[in-house]
């Protein structure tokens, strides 16, 4: 017999009495109590949500632009390369 999650936080919401209506008709269309909907369906949109923050989109032309660049890098700036150099005397001496 699978194990009930062990709840240990509580939430509370005040939900309009149409969207009620419509969260216990979906509810138990699924056959699930309306406390387990709501959790499981907060739990699917917080995931599609933080899965869609990681994720960078871009157009088709600054794809090519971001291709373009990796395979061919601008000369660095002279403020940049004494950065760089800046950098990796840093590194050494921590070492």
């Amino acid at each position: 017999m699978p194990q009930r999650a062990t709840r240990t936080a509580r939430i509370e919401a005040r939900i309009a009495p149409a969207a009620l209506k419509v969260v216990k008709r979906a509810a138990a269309l699924q056959g699930r109590s309306i406390s387990d909907f709501v959790v499981a369906a907060a739990q699917e949109i917080a995931h599609r949500t933080i899965d869609e923050a990681q994720v960078i989109r871009l157009s088709i032309e600054d794809q090519r632009r971001f291709v373009e660049l990796l395979l061919n890098p601008p000369v660095l700036a002279p403020a940049l390369k004494r950065a760089r150099n800046a950098h990796a005397r840093l590194i050494a001496s921590s070492r």
